[in-house]
């Protein structure tokens, strides 16, 4: 799937028209088309706002990713920062001692994109109990 083809696709699920996400570009919505087309490929800049815009990451556009397309909706700029920053350290995955193939570092990661926007959810979610005044049931004594 190239570029163009994800834009196109993460806009229409988002219910977004060219012109919404253009104008978010502060471009012309003929140029939007010619990314979605693959004419026209866009700077790094616009690159991020796209993503940020599709709820999304650069790499997920670029290919580089398939599984981490999905930013959740709710999630903040600091939350999509904590999760650039998980994703961008590059040690070695090790099991057993032994590096892991490139194929198997990218479903240990797909395993902890899910872990991650799942933690972030929960912790959201206890945040807003916790200031309604509510107490879990098990911190209950």
């Amino acid at each position: 799937m190239s570029l163009g083809t994800r834009v196109k696709q993460l806009r229409v699920e988002h219910g977004l028209t060219q012109q919404e996400v253009a104008s978010h570009l502060e471009m012309g919505r003929s140029n939007l088309g010619h990314i979605e087309n693959d004419r026209v490929t866009p700077t790094s800049e616009d690159l991020q706002k796209l993503a940020d815009i599709l709820h999304t990451t650069t790499d997920y556009l670029l290919g580089r990713g398939e599984a981490a397309a999905a930013i959740p909706e709710w999630a903040t700029y600091k939350d999509k920062r904590d999760f650039k920053k998980l994703l961008e350290e590059d040690g070695e995955i090790m099991f057993d001692g032994v590096p892991m193939s490139k194929d198997d570092r990218q479903r240990v990661m797909d395993v902890l994109t899910g872990l991650f926007w799942e933690a972030k959810q929960m912790n959201k979610h206890k945040k807003k109990t916790e200031a309604a005044g509510h107490v879990p049931d098990d911190a209950k004594g």
